[in-house]
């Protein structure tokens, strides 16, 4: 006697399985230019690594006799794998049962994947396909009651922010607890065309807000990443997946263990002859700061963090002879590099990334200062930008500025942590102050400007006195400025600091300090 028949049924119900909701629902799915659950962990994935949790889940039916007739499995499948050989959780959505629907889901899946990764400290991957906690008031009728909104595993999302990596993408239309799923994570990529992310779908905003935008308008791709809801946009899922990869590839498996350090090819000590005159002697001129980035940083290594949100400020992952590193710049190309209310947000968000991970920052500075105007004050800059200065006093990790032009005024102020070792390097373009001259000339010499019989000359000398005071080499004299260095040598400096940064992380963490004293929120 064996246990054969058990294990055909075992065959028979897996089997059952992977038909996921039918080849109906699974043509409809391909003809919406999506992937279905379990091809996308194909893509995901490392080949052959996939080792699926609760994969007999579902709703059964069965004859009189007790033989099984029918399976639909649940819509989320969760299971463990490997990324570039590292271990990671999943949780994935399976659209072609009820629409990913949470109501027609097995909580307990969900809170398995999120328990899985906070116990075994290994990052946590959401493939988000599916429509909120409620679903459609249809399912009131089968289940005969109502209920208090749940949100299930919620004190685990929370408690992972802070403990392992989370990474997710939106595949499909994202709805409520599809949509909160998605922005509770470290990193998000949607999919341009194929995924939209909204509170709540356009039939219950046309009943309450008597609007009637289609599903793009309302929360697609686009428009979600401009608002800085999510941090990258895709092309496809194959990219988005691309994507999630990569993001997962500078970061430590869990806030107990250093970033990962890769071979590298790039020397140490490559001096960029470009570097020399990229930045214009008229500072009314702009350049790209993306091209210093990828003239300082390992070739190849940069990966752009929120590139349609809060635009003035650069956030980046990249490496320094294969050290992991966060990556803060100003963008001269849009508000000549000032802080405005969105690039506060997005810098605050990231510091506090780069902080819970052990990531040491590198911060590129080109800053004239707050963004002014009525627009301005309507966005609430000041105290989006006093919570970035917050971000940058509270954090632990290892830091180290380039002032590459501007440093004005309390955003200025920010580059860094004055608190302790202030760590930066001077270009000879740099210049800095309270306030810069255009502009702050009018303010303090206004009386006698208007008194002058020649106003345009008086200007003119008087900016060429400040232009004269305003030297970099007269602050250095005062050990205002600690280096001022050759733009070519900056590479060499960075990545021997980034040895050094990585060193005092790994004995940070010998010692016990792994976790941040407060959390990380989204």
């Amino acid at each position: 006697m064996t246990w054969e028949p058990e294990l055909e049924e075992l065959a028979r119900r897996r089997a059952l399985a992977h038909e996921l909701g039918g080849a109906e629902r699974v043509a409809r799915q391909h003809a919406s230019g999506r992937l279905t659950v379990r091809e996308r962990l194909d893509v995901l994935l490392d080949a052959g690594s996939w080792r699926e949790t609760g994969e007999l889940a579902g709703v059964a039916t069965y004859a009189d006799d007790g033989t099984l007739e029918s399976l639909t499995p649940a819509n989320m499948l969760v299971g463990q794998g490997t990324v570039d050989g590292r271990g990671v959780v999943v949780q994935g959505d399976d659209f072609t049962v009820r629409g990913g629907a949470a109501d027609a889901a097995i909580w307990q899946k969900m809170v398995w994947a999120e328990r899985a990764a906070h116990d075994l400290r290994r990052p946590l991957v959401r493939l988000v396909d599916g429509t909120g906690g409620g679903g459609s008031v249809k399912t009131l009728t089968s289940m005969g009651f109502s209920y208090v909104p749940p949100l299930p595993s919620v004190d685990l999302a929370v408690d992972n922010l802070s403990r392992v990596p989370v990474a997710t993408a939106a595949l499909g239309p994202c709805a409520g607890l599809g949509a909160a799923r998605v922005v509770m994570s470290h990193f998000s990529v949607i999919v341009d065309g194929l995924a939209q992310l909204f509170v709540a779908g356009p039939p219950v905003v046309a009943w309450a807000m008597h609007e009637t935008p289609d599903k793009e308008e309302l929360g697609g791709a686009k428009a979600q990443t401009r608002a800085g809801a999510v941090d990258n946009l895709a092309k496809t899922e194959e990219d988005a997946f691309a994507q999630i990869r990569r993001f997962l590839s500078y970061l430590p498996s869990s806030v107990f263990a250093a970033p990962p350090v890769t071979a590298t090819t790039d020397r140490p000590d490559r001096r960029e002859e470009e570097l020399l005159s990229i930045v214009p002697r008229d500072e009314r001129k702009t350049y790209r700061m993306r091209r210093v980035l990828e003239l300082v940083f390992d070739t190849g290594s940069v990966f752009e963090l929120g590139a349609r949100h809060g635009r003035s400020t650069i956030t980046a992952l990249a490496r320094l002879d294969g050290r992991p590193v966060g990556v803060l710049a100003s963008d001269p190309l849009h508000y000549g590099g000032g802080l405005t209310a969105g690039a506060a947000e997005k810098l605050e968000h990231f510091v506090d990334l780069c902080d819970q991970f052990h990531l040491p920052v590198v911060n590129l500075v080109d800053q004239p200062g707050f963004v002014v105007g009525t627009a301005s004050e309507r966005a609430g800059t000041m105290r989006r930008g006093a919570r970035a200065l917050c971000a940058v006093r509270h954090a632990q990790v290892p830091w180290c500025s380039i002032l590459v032009r501007k440093c004005y005024g309390i955003a200025g102020a920010g580059h860094g942590d004055g608190a302790r070792l202030n760590l930066r390097y001077a270009w000879p373009s740099g210049n800095w102050g309270s306030l810069p001259i255009s502009g702050g000339l009018e303010a303090a010499f206004r009386r006698d400007l208007e008194a002058a019989e020649d106003p345009v000359a008086l200007r003119a000398q008087i900016e060429a006195e400040l232009q004269a005071v305003m030297s970099p080499f007269r602050t250095a004299e005062k050990f205002s400025v600690e280096h001022i260095i050759d733009p070519r040598d900056t590479r060499r400096l960075l990545c021997e600091w980034a040895a050094q940064a990585h060193d005092i992380v790994a004995q940070d963490l010998l010692a016990g300090r792994a976790e941040r004293a407060h959390g990380y929120r989204p």
